[in-house]
């Protein structure tokens, strides 16, 4: 098993839950092995971004992204709700800054709201 370190971002959003689902969340980060890293299968997945290599974890309606820092420690970038636009872009491995993301989510909901908007003719 693994030590399991978090960023501010994933702290933030883990907070945002209550204990028991905190536990439930966290539940299958805890428990990966070397192995699972080293093959990865669904619910793990694997993929390069930056010159690092990352790693997806479903859990629950949220996805883990995290890196490898040694043998011994993951540290987890990233919590994201499953179907946040921030999800879509890294799942597609779209080339986007973390501030970028936190833009274009805004901007892409105003969009989407602008577009349930009756139009004048």
């Amino acid at each position: 098993m693994f030590q399991v370190t978090f960023s501010e971002q994933s702290i933030r959003e883990l907070n945002k839950l209550g204990q028991l689902a905190q536990l439930e969340a966290i539940g299958p980060i805890s428990r990966l092995t070397a192995g699972d890293l080293a093959h990865p299968r669904e619910p793990l997945g694997r993929f390069h971004r930056g010159g690092k290599e990352l790693y997806r974890l479903r859990s629950g309606g949220y996805r883990f992204y995290f890196e490898s820092l040694d043998e011994t420690t993951l540290h987890v970038v990233w919590i994201l709700h499953q179907n946040s636009l921030e999800d879509f872009l890294l799942r597609n491995k779209l080339p986007v800054s973390d501030a970028q993301l936190a833009e274009q989510h805004s901007k892409f909901w105003k969009y989407l709201e602008s577009l349930a908007q009756p139009r004048e003719k």
